[in-house]
């Protein structure tokens, strides 16, 4: 009798190890927020030095306020290498995170946004069938543009803010009075100009960017890192996820670059007491004048800090979150 039980529990299948429960609210949406915005910030922190460098290369060339003579003068052009050295020598290393807490603020809103849009849609709207890894491009296109516009337009104030923080030491190396002494300062300044649409100044172009943007980002690592895995034997792994970012950073940096050009000079732009810009009517008519005045390659002005800074800026995001979500138990991306 022993020996028939003990052969019968021979013959029985083995028992799987069981999988560690973890709780439930590890693939929440609100938890998924605050991961994202977790590797937001790591990411902006580690690359914000060449967000700083984008931005003063992209106004380089552009007409400036009137001089002392009267005269319309134009920023002197500075490659990025001298841009970035010039800053350490003349405004100090500190400077190169100026006005960090501003792009802080904005991916506060702006990065936890976009993921939770792009993933609700995803799965409550497209509902792709959980046993096929494929999600057809169009699709994620579609996420990826939406979720971007979406999460820019709200978040647009942090962005101006940001913008007009990082220029404040070239101004003053220049002996112009500065604009603002800080973020709410700066606030201020925008609200008493141009009250709550001075705030959205520059909304349209951003938004535009952070279409295109997501579109190379969100939908490129999603179409990537699923295409990498159905065609090779690699798990989802840090190799997989470093081969999925750095095309999503490419990518990105090749649709959004003339868009974040055309933002960053419309938002850098000084106002009228009425609080409309003196160099630019609309982000239409500051592309015309760009591309008249300074060539079309001047839409691609910073692209190389740009490229510089999305791929790593990629890289450390999708890295951190599939980490933070690896450990915590939830599904990874």
């Amino acid at each position: 009798m022993h020996i028939q039980i003990i052969g019968d529990l021979a013959k029985m299948p083995p028992v799987p190890p069981q999988k560690a429960e973890f709780p439930k609210f590890v693939d929440s949406l609100w938890c998924v927020y605050i991961v994202s915005v977790l590797a937001a910030f790591n990411a902006e922190f580690v690359t914000y030095p060449l967000d700083l460098i984008k931005t003063r290369l992209q106004i380089q060339g552009e007409q400036t306020n009137k001089n002392n003579n009267g005269k319309i003068g134009k920023a002197p052009y500075r490659g990025m290498f001298r841009t970035a050295i010039g800053i350490t020598k003349e405004e100090g290393l500190s400077r190169l995170w100026q006005g960090v807490h501003a792009a802080f603020a904005r991916h506060l809103v702006y990065s936890g946004t976009r993921i939770i849009t792009y993933k609700a849609l995803k799965e409550k709207v497209f509902k792709p069938n959980p046993q096929e890894k494929y999600f057809p491009v169009w699709q994620s296109a579609l996420c990826g543009i939406t979720a971007g516009a979406f999460s820019q337009y709200i978040s647009s104030p942090a962005d101006l803010l940001k913008v007009q923080l990082q220029m404040e030491g070239k101004r003053r190396l220049l002996g112009l009075p500065p604009r603002v002494h800080g973020m709410y300062d700066a606030f201020q300044k925008v609200w008493s100009s141009g009250g709550i649409r001075g705030l959205w100044k520059g909304s349209v172009p951003n938004v535009q960017r952070a279409a295109l943007v997501n579109l190379g980002d969100l939908t490129t690592y999603d179409v990537a890192k699923r295409f990498i895995m159905r065609h090779t034997n690699l798990p989802d792994n840090h190799l997989v996820h470093m081969m999925a970012s750095s095309c999503a950073g490419l990518v990105a940096a090749s649709m959004g670059t003339p868009a974040d050009v055309i933002k960053t000079r419309v938002m850098n732009q000084p106002l009228d007491e009425k609080g409309r810009g003196l160099l630019y009517t609309s982000s239409i008519d500051c592309l015309r004048k760009t591309v008249r005045l300074e060539g079309i390659g001047a839409l691609y002005k910073g692209f190389v800090p740009i490229w510089m800074r999305m791929a790593p800026w990629s890289l450390t995001f999708w890295l951190t979150y599939e980490e933070i979500v690896k450990f915590m138990g939830a599904e990874s991306w």
